[in-house]
């Protein structure tokens, strides 16, 4: 009988460790900004220079559309509105527009 309670732990000890090392899934934030003057690809490079070096940024998910003024792109963090301005401004264009919505979903969380 103490034979079966052995096995019966080492399991419950094998499951409990395989859950603790599978990786915590982040929920990530997709940000839709609109972006005023965006017209070129040094441009663009410009922003997305910028963009990368925000903590948290999936740097793979940047995608900036020329033609349309969007630059989006996820991260796992919260990034202020204020924050993104200030990092548009500074490369010389003109924050228009901003909504993130959760990676996953879609869903809007927050528009403007």
């Amino acid at each position: 009988m103490a034979f079966i309670g052995v096995s019966i732990m080492r399991r419950l000890l094998v499951v409990v460790l395989l859950t603790l090392t599978m990786p915590v899934l982040a929920a990530e934030i997709r940000y839709e900004l609109r972006v005023d003057g965006l017209a070129c690809p040094y441009c663009a490079y410009g922003i997305e220079k910028k963009i990368k070096a925000l903590d948290g940024v999936d740097k793979e998910s940047i995608q900036i559309q020329l033609n349309e003024g969007v630059v989006v792109f996820e991260a796992d963090n919260l990034i202020s509105e204020g924050r993104l301005k200030r990092l548009i401004n500074d490369a010389g264009f003109t924050l228009r527009g901003l909504k993130t919505s959760s990676a996953t979903s879609g869903n809007a969380a927050h528009g403007r």
